[in-house]
């Protein structure tokens, strides 16, 4: 009964919407449903969220359509509740570091006085270094690929409108 109910309400959004995505927004929604808790308030939670959510895209995809894409409300897109700030995984570096300096000064307490702070200062940094290259190369890697897809979606467009121009002539 609630599948039915979704897939009703899947009709909201556009055709083409509905036609791109609306599978793989019914499997997703059924196997979310799958891992649920028995329990009735997080049922009621999960079907609220999901209902609302559903109803809120359809009328972004109708927005979308009726204006052109890019013109919403803030209020009616996606809120990223799930996500982590870009600034996590930097606190999450600087929070390792301090565990790491605790634990040297600790095992120093104790009486190892074998080493220093320095090599794990060294290291980490290291790492950090490590990472911010490989995201660098990462990001470059996507932005030329878009890059170079956008364009052979544009030289695809210029092509059919010809290939159009000439058929109609």
């Amino acid at each position: 009964m609630v599948l039915t109910l979704y897939g009703w309400l899947l009709r909201l959004y556009p055709r083409s919407y509905r036609d791109k995505f609306g599978e793989e927004m019914t499997s997703v929604f059924r196997e979310a449903r799958i891992e649920l808790a028995p329990a009735l308030p997080a049922k009621i939670s999960f079907y609220r969220r999901e209902f609302c959510g559903l109803l809120s895209g359809a009328l972004g995809a109708q927005l979308d359509c009726l204006l052109g894409p890019g013109i919403r409300f803030r209020r009616f897109d996606m809120q990223p509740q799930f996500r982590f700030p870009r600034s996590t995984v930097l606190l999450m570096l600087v929070i390792f570091a301090g565990v790491l300096l605790a634990i040297r000064q600790a095992s120093m307490v104790a009486g190892d006085t074998s080493g220093s702070v320095w090599p794990v200062v060294s290291v980490l940094a290291f790492m950090l270094l490590t990472m911010c290259t490989a995201a660098a190369v990462v990001w470059g890697i996507l932005h030329s690929l878009r890059r170079s897809g956008r364009h052979r979606l544009e030289n695809l467009h210029g092509c059919m409108h010809s290939v159009e121009s000439n058929g109609k002539s």
